[in-house]
């Protein structure tokens, strides 16, 4: 049997031209956002999109983020109440995602929003993102650049890990600087938050001066959530995941938070630490990466040190409940 090709990788200052091309020929780019590495495909090719299934092996009722250049290209295809306005104004190029109603016409393939009636929107700052987005001229689905339910890529070393040969193209950026997918807040009426993220709620309650309410974990239409990332597990390392550990037990490793470790961590077969100063920003950029340095140890089971649930943590806890569920 042929070994499938090996995909082709380029440092960023050389591949934006050929990136374009790649996604208006239908192909599948990886590249960096400032949450993590973000799988692109043209959003208005529902052949593309179905690829991007294909490769993630996503189940195709999970809906996908559009990436846009600015705010006038989501407005074009999206409807935005006074709330959306107010929001994108704030927090726009940044890791916030917009679900809003979708305007008719809205050109995003149905494939690609899994048939609902609207629209996960946001506008990356990362550059490499915003040159491929304005050199292509067309909305890109992108979510993260990994498996389904694998922990996700923040390198484009992990992108390969678990997508060479199954892709067309990753751009190399370096590192993502936040490490946590975008925030997603439904403004589809009274804003509701969706899935916490690289945004703390503290940040958009201030904009919005009054409290977000945040939608139950069933929301969804049929069996199709509203945004992505809401399927109970998800991020998932092939190790079980212990959470809140206050010690460590024999043979596991220890994923770490803080200056005062868990009891018996010197035993732990192996150790990362998300922040050792007790940073919630550190510890966020740390997340997926120390994951995948633990999970490709091939160890069985790792303590998780419980971490605080303001700003940043609300979102960290968010992935590691998910990271650990049954599946």
């Amino acid at each position: 049997m042929t070994a499938p090709p090996k995909t082709r990788m380029f440092r960023a200052e050389a591949a934006t031209a050929e990136a374009a091309r790649c996604l208006a020929a239908g192909g599948l780019v990886a590249f960096p956002t400032e949450t993590v590495y973000g799988l692109g495909a043209d959003a208005t090719n529902a052949r593309a999109v179905a690829r991007l299934y294909e490769a993630k092996g996503r189940p195709t009722f999970n809906p996908l983020i559009a990436h846009v250049v600015h705010r006038a290209a989501a407005q074009a295809i999206a409807q935005f109440n006074a709330d959306a306005l107010l929001l994108a104004g704030a927090f726009w190029p940044g890791p916030l995602t917009l679900v809003l109603p979708r305007r008719e016409g809205c050109p995003v393939a149905e494939l690609a929003v899994a048939g609902l009636n609207s629209i996960a929107l946001r506008v990356p700052s990362h550059p490499v993102a915003q040159s491929l987005l304005a050199a292509f001229a067309k909305p890109v689905v992108a979510p993260s650049a990994n498996r389904s339910g694998h922990v996700s890529p923040t390198t484009a070393a992990h992108v390969r890990a678990d997508l060479d040969g199954r892709i067309d193209l990753i751009v190399d950026g370096g590192a993502t600087p936040v490490g946590l997918e975008s925030t997603i807040v439904a403004c589809l009426g009274e804003p509701a938050l969706l899935r916490p993220g690289g945004l703390p709620r503290e940040a958009i309650e201030r904009v919005l001066q009054r409290p977000l309410a945040v939608a139950p974990a069933s929301a969804a239409v049929g069996h199709r959530p509203l945004a992505p990332g809401r399927l109970t597990s998800h991020y998932a390392p092939h190790a079980l995941l212990r959470l809140d550990a206050q010690s460590v037990v024999p043979g596991e490793a220890l994923l770490a938070f803080g200056p005062v470790l868990a009891a018996g961590a010197s035993h732990a077969v192996r150790m990362f630490n998300l922040s050792e100063r007790g940073d919630l920003v550190e510890a966020a950029a740390n997340l997926f990466s120390h994951l995948r340095a633990l999970d490709g140890a091939g160890i069985k089971i790792i303590a998780v040190m419980p971490i605080p649930h303001q700003g940043l943590g609300e979102a960290i806890n968010d992935r590691l409940i998910r990271a650990a569920a049954r599946r």
